[in-house]
């Protein structure tokens, strides 16, 4: 077997149980495009080599420390959660706690290469009804406001927008437009004023399910 391509998606896998890993490897080694590693959340925090980070949820207070440590370490990780029988609830948790998508246990080979690709491209990767209920709490505040009329986002404020679904830090985003960090901060804050959220995560997510990214002034 040749090694994958230099452009591959870097995945790091956090799991305890061996087969489970064999298990992933055999689906992301059966093509190019992926590379795939078993690591623990102390070797990830180390490294800044992985594009894709898959963790299985066990839905207590470790997992969810750990996935705050990883976003402490590194904000623009891209952390995926897998398990069975995990609920909406579990999975809107891990969503607010940071993580960019859900797979489930049980979903074929074929969906979790797309929602590795989708999340590695920038997008939130969860059934379409968690991301719903994601946005519905997010916004459930009598002030939100909706980006129409003198508050349509600005064609500056979208090019934000465009970077921070994709991951970018506000450092990234102030080097790739050109603009201090500070200013994208604001920019950052007038969105989610004027989407209603109340954090980056809901923005972005907001941003995919409402199509904010397409649109023209």
């Amino acid at each position: 077997m040749k090694p994958p391509p230099e452009s591959a998606i870097r995945i790091a896998v956090v799991e305890s149980d061996p087969l489970r890993f064999l298990g992933f490897r055999a689906i992301f080694s059966s093509e190019e495009g992926f590379r795939i590693r078993a690591a623990s959340v102390l070797s990830i925090m180390s490294s800044a080599d992985d594009d894709i980070i898959l963790m299985t949820s066990s839905g207590g207070a470790a997992f969810y420390s750990a996935m705050s440590a990883l976003k402490a370490v590194r904000p623009t990780i891209r952390i995926i959660v897998t398990g069975a029988g995990t609920s909406d609830e579990e999975i809107l948790r891990a969503i607010s706690a940071g993580a960019k998508g859900y797979i489930a246990e049980d979903a074929t080979p074929g969906e979790f290469k797309h929602a590795i690709r989708e999340v590695h491209n920038g997008s939130v990767w969860a059934p379409r009804r968690v991301l719903c209920a994601f946005i519905e709490r997010a916004t459930a505040s009598p002030h939100k406001v909706r980006p129409r009329g003198e508050d349509k986002i600005s064609e500056r404020e979208r090019e934000v927008l465009r970077l921070l679904v994709a991951g970018r830090s506000n450092k990234e985003m102030g080097d790739a437009l050109g603009i201090e960090e500070r200013t994208v901060k604001a920019h950052v804050s007038q969105l989610m004023r004027k989407v209603g959220v109340q954090n980056r995560i809901a923005l972005s997510v907001y941003a995919i399910t409402h199509s904010l990214l397409s649109e023209r002034p």
